[in-house]
């Protein structure tokens, strides 16, 4: 990997980056294809015309179900999904103290249940790692104990603790996986996760343990589970600049257009969020004047597209009417439109992040964005 910056706006950065799977720009935003594929009938050849850089996938979630062996059967995930650019995939570990009902926390790993059909698992660091190279993703995100925004401190430190030790037996791991001969993706990165909680102090000791071990990029977790905007925003500006500013900074789970944009003004340059997919999916699409519902009957005879002058494939040649229309008559089509006009809105507003950070214009930016998204 070489991560090299390309400009600086204050605390704003702008980098690309190359990887055995091709070269990207930062800031930018992860398309999340959970299981291998964008929720909302969108291909891989839908990815790269809206401007896709980098796709996320669920460790946990192909792991359960489909299994990361068969897909190393295939060549791994790249080959899998047709998919000829990076792919970072996420450790599991969120997924498994979010979704498991029934779970044990111990020093080796933790034992839970599948959410899909009950059956007993196991994953601690190895096996999280394992699975990862077996998919072989460009970046392999480490194992990691996600506690409570709002947990006790007591709680917090023990598990930040354990996610430091686990975090040295995933780059052991690791590095053993790369060297075996039938690894998929010998030249696979790693990204550490920094936890905490909302406690500063946490936060920034682990922080600076983890940039100690010189990781491939540094992730922040476990925020926007619970805790305020302002919160978040306040961890981002004691945490990030703890972190290696020469190294990828990767913001977990979030979020909002205004969550990305006050992120980046704070020094991050990597997101996945849910949002646009999922929002999309149930009728609700960004514009630069906010968020719409076009399930609203104001829309029922609106013949303009969903953003006058947007260039995504729905608003090239579709209505608000009509998208509504099939939105209400339950056709994949309109969800399948509108998850498209946001996933290329996210990606066009990055792009258009970058630009701005490199003229050295990205406060102004910042500002008109968030004001006509905010006045509607």
């Amino acid at each position: 990997m070489k991560y090299e910056i390309k400009a600086f706006d204050k605390k704003a950065k702008s980098a690309t980056m190359e990887t055995v799977h091709g070269t990207v720009e930062t800031p930018l935003f992860m398309n999340v294809g959970t299981v291998a594929a964008i929720k909302g009938a969108v291909s891989t050849d839908d990815l790269k015309e809206i401007g896709c850089q980098v796709e996320l996938s669920n460790t946990y979630h192909l792991h359960v179900r489909t299994g990361d062996k068969l897909i190393k059967e295939f060549g791994g995930l790249h080959e899998f999904m047709h998919w000829d650019r990076p792919i970072l995939t996420d450790s599991g570990g969120f997924q498994v103290f979010s979704l498991a009902k029934l779970r044990k926390i111990k020093e080796e790993g933790v034992n839970f249940n599948s959410h899909i059909d009950g059956r007993k698992i196991f994953m601690g660091p190895e096996e999280s790692m394992q699975i990862q190279s077996n998919l072989g993703s460009t970046i392999a995100m480490a194992f990691d104990e996600c506690p409570p925004a709002l947990a006790e401190r007591k709680y917090i430190e023990t598990s930040v603790a354990r996610t430091t030790r686990w975090l040295q037996r995933c780059k052991t791991e690791m590095d053993r996986l790369n060297s075996l001969e039938d690894t998929v993706n010998k030249e696979q990165l790693l990204f550490a996760i920094n936890q905490g909680g909302i406690i500063d102090d946490i936060r920034i000791s682990h922080a600076k343990d983890i940039s100690e071990m010189n990781l491939d990029g540094y992730a922040i977790g476990g925020l926007a589970v619970g805790e305020s905007h302002e919160e978040m925003y306040h961890i981002l500006d004691v945490t990030v600049e703890h972190l290696p500013q020469n190294k990828p900074t990767y913001l977990m789970g979030v979020g909002t257009p205004i969550n990305i944009l006050e992120a980046v003004d704070r020094g991050v340059d990597f997101f996945d969020c849910v949002y646009p997919s999922r929002n999309g999916r149930h009728g609700h699409v960004y514009t630069n004047h906010g968020k719409l519902n076009l399930f609203n009957k104001k829309f029922e005879l609106d013949k303009r597209p969903i953003e006058e002058g947007c260039t995504c494939p729905a608003c090239r040649s579709y209505s608000r009417g009509y998208i509504r229309h099939l939105l209400k008559a339950n056709e994949m089509l309109g969800m399948r439109l509108c998850v498209l006009h946001n996933l290329y809105f996210y990606n066009t507003m990055m792009s258009e992040i970058r630009t701005a950070i490199r003229e050295g214009r990205y406060t102004e930016y910042k500002n008109n964005k968030i004001r006509t998204m905010l006045e509607g």
